[in-house]
């Protein structure tokens, strides 16, 4: 069987970078995020329900995902963003599946964004690992990286899992407060541990 962690976090918190870590240490690390963009790309096995669902308007004249466009009506309206979302999970689910069997390294590293909201995920993973910093500090690395308004930004982090509610439930956590000397020693820790627990299923 292949030994998962699932790795999660709010935005910004750091979840790429340490998944970096986990895959330079020898790990398979499976980005779902990454696949979600393959989806929606030019002739993604995505686009063509999406166009059913939601109409032309939100497919670039390149054929992918207009996001900025879709991201604004799903933030606005819960039921087209469970439209969207009974589109693309059961599509990520698939192929994170295949990719998770497929995986050569000891253990794999499934990173999903929202992996505290879908119940699904944790019946999925026998651990879950989740990057944390404080809330401000996601702010502050949002808008750098993506310059998103703040505003935009607090909108993201609202539609996520409240911070108490995920650090509850997970198995591990790497304190990204810090530098990334810092975030790399935790997870050269956890790699050791999670070496030993793949080892013995």
């Amino acid at each position: 069987m292949t030994y998962i962690v699932g790795l999660t976090g709010g935005i910004g918190s750091g979840k790429s970078a340490a998944a970096q870590v986990f895959g330079d240490l020898g790990a398979t690390v499976i980005d779902t995020d990454a696949i979600a963009h393959e989806l929606t790309a030019p002739g993604g096995a995505a686009i063509a329900p999406i166009r059913n669902a939601f109409g032309a308007d939100f497919i670039t004249a390149e054929g992918a995902l207009a996001r900025a466009r879709m991201r604004e009506l799903v933030f606005a309206d819960a039921a087209k963003k469970s439209a969207l979302e009974a589109i693309l999970h059961p599509l990520i689910r698939t192929r994170s599946e295949g990719l998770a069997r497929a995986a050569r390294g000891p253990y794999v590293i499934l990173m999903v964004p929202l992996l505290i909201e879908s119940g699904d995920y944790r019946r999925r993973c026998q651990r879950i690992l989740v990057v944390d910093c404080p809330e401000e500090m996601q702010l502050t690395r949002v808008m750098a990286r993506s310059g998103i308004a703040a505003a935009q930004v607090r909108a993201i982090m609202a539609n996520q899992v409240a911070r108490e509610a995920r650090l509850a439930a997970a198995d591990d956590v790497i304190d990204n407060s810090r530098d990334l000397a810092h975030l790399r020693s935790q997870a050269e820790a956890l790699h050791l541990r999670y070496l030993q627990l793949a080892a013995a299923v």
